[in-house]
């Protein structure tokens, strides 16, 4: 494992950037909702598709790439970092934060709100392997499950599918009606969206559970987090500073070029680092 040192950082001016984060494509629904709820703001962002995903990855590999992303943030003047990811939050995320004395925000599957928005006190949660393994989701499920039926159901293959560009297939679709069959017999009214990257299979999944059950996600939690950690570094916004978003990848970037600008809803450079 990369032995590392904490960081001594200047403060960056307001202008700067917010950097984010995922081991692919999947941190740009997060990406999204801070666009959403800070439009003024300039936006970085890099996928570590060349190592995606990191659900059944050794738990040192996801901290060396973590911290590689981080540093790489770092290093392009971000005030402040994302870590869209669940896996690497879970991983992560104390050595981040030691490392790093500027503003980090994690993921955390959002177990709270569905067990409140519940009515049959069933809830099933959607996420990889080494995310619903992790100690942190254990003690939401003790926090919150007292009355509620928590189910950890392990998706391998979604994060891969949505890397592909192949959410609307039928595998997809075959792949999620296997992982959503025990919850919904088990009588599952709310199911957690515990991956970035699985907002972009939403449709599918509506389409599979119907207008009955709730679907929950994070992103939007995070993003009003962000907002109340950079309260009074947040960029004013003017007529000769208009805000831009930076694409990244450290996957060959003419192969994500179509995949981002999809996902993202509008065509952009993606550019390559290692």
């Amino acid at each position: 494992m990369t032995t590392a040192k904490a960081h001594h950082i200047p403060v960056p001016s307001p202008t700067a950037p917010i950097g984010v984060f995922d081991s692919g494509v999947g941190g740009l629904s997060v990406l999204k909702a801070v666009r959403q709820a800070l439009p003024q703001e300039h936006l970085l962002y890099v996928a570590d598709s060349a190592n995606a995903p990191y659900g059944d990855r050794h738990a040192s590999f996801i901290e060396d790439r973590a911290l590689a992303m981080a540093q790489f943030l770092v290093s392009a003047n971000a005030k402040a970092i994302v870590v869209a990811c669940n896996t690497a939050t879970v991983v992560a995320i104390k050595k981040l934060r030691a490392l790093y004395p500027l503003p980090i925000v994690a993921m955390e599957p959002a177990i709270k709100p569905a067990v409140e928005l519940s009515q049959s006190r069933v809830v099933g949660v959607l996420a990889t392997r080494r995310t619903l393994e992790s100690p942190s989701v254990a003690q939401l499920c003790r926090l919150y499950g007292q009355d509620t039926r928590i189910m950890l159901q392990p998706c391998p293959g979604l994060v891969e599918q949505v890397e592909r560009g192949d959410a609307d297939s039928d595998f997809t679709r075959q792949l999620l009606e296997h992982y959503l069959a025990p919850l919904l017999s088990a009588g599952a009214d709310t199911l957690v969206l515990g991956c970035t990257h699985y907002p972009f299979l939403e449709p599918q999944i509506r389409k599979l559970v119907g207008p009955g059950v709730a679907i929950v996600e994070s992103s939007a939690a995070v993003a009003r987090q962000l907002q109340h950690r950079l309260a009074g570094s947040l960029n004013p916004g003017d007529d000769t500073n208009i805000p831009q978003a930076r694409f990244f990848t450290t996957g060959p970037a003419d192969q994500a070029h179509a995949l981002v600008s999809l996902l993202w809803g509008a065509s952009v450079e993606v550019h390559s680092v290692c």
